[in-house]
C-alpha cells in the first residue's frame, strides 16, 4: 500500500475498500481489476468489497506492476490472529479469479503454499503458469477492517521507504526487505 496511507491504518486500521472510500486515501489498485471484484459475492458471505483484503504473500503479480514505485510502498505484517476473527475468508487466488475457491480459515492446508511463497510464477507451459500466478494471488479476507492491533509491523524495499514510513509516525518494527518489492539488496 502507498505509504502515505500509514497514519490512516495506525488510526483505523487497514479498511475494505468500501469504508476506505469514505477516506481521502491514495490505491494502487487497479480500475479494471476493482470493477471485477466489485461483482463478486464471496459465497456464504458478503460482497467482495464489504471484506478488507490481505495477500497471504506481497511478492505477487500485483507487486510486479507496482515494481517502479517500490520507494513509494510499503507491506504490512499482519498478526496471523487475523484468522480468528468472526467472518474471515481464505482464498486459494486471487478473489475475482473465476476459478477462486473461498475457504473457511480451518481449511488452511488446503492452500497451495509452495506456489503461494515460490519467487516467481513463471513456467513454461502456460496453464501451470497461470495457476501459479493465481496462486500468488491468494488472500485473507477480513469482514470490514483488520484492527490496528494485529498490525505488527511494515516492510520498506530500502533506506528511502524506511524514511518515509518513519515520517509518517510509524512505532512499530519496520524491516527492509528489497527482494518482496523486485528489488535488488543494497550493498
Amino acid at each position: 500500500m502507498p505509504i502515505g496511507n500509514l497514519p490512516l491504518v495506525i488510526q483505523h486500521g487497514l479498511l475494505s475498500y468500501e469504508r476506505a472510500a469514505c477516506l481521502t486515501h491514495r490505491s494502487v489498485a487497479m480500475p479494471h481489476i476493482q470493477e471485477l471484484r466489485d461483482k463478486v459475492q464471496v459465497f456464504g458471505g458478503m460482497k467482495l468489497h464489504q471484506y478488507a483484503n490481505l495477500y497471504f504473500h506481497a511478492r505477487n503479480p500485483m507487486m510486479f506492476v507496482r515494481k517502479d514505485k517500490h520507494d513509494q510502498l510499503c507491506v504490512l505484517k499482519v498478526n496471523p490472529a487475523v484468522f480468528d476473527l468472526p467472518g474471515v475468508v481464505l482464498t486459494d487466488q486471487n478473489a475475482a479469479s473465476k476459478y477462486v475457491r473461498f475457504l473457511s480459515p480451518q481449511q488452511l492446508d488446503v492452500l497451495p503454499f509452495a506456489a503461494i511463497y515460490a519467487l516467481d510464477w513463471t513456467h513454461t507451459d502456460k496453464i501451470t503458469y497461470w495457476r501459479q500466478k493465481s496462486a500468488k494471488c491468494a488472500e485473507v479476507l477480513v469482514p470490514g477492517v483488520v484492527p490496528p492491533s494485529l498490525i505488527m509491523g511494515v516492510y520498506a524495499s530500502g533506506a528511502a521507504g524506511r524514511d518515509a514510513i518513519l515520517a509518517q509516525g510509524w512505532t512499530k518494527p519496520l524491516t527492509i526487505e528489497p527482494q518482496l518489492f523486485f528489488q535488488e539488496a543494497q550493498t
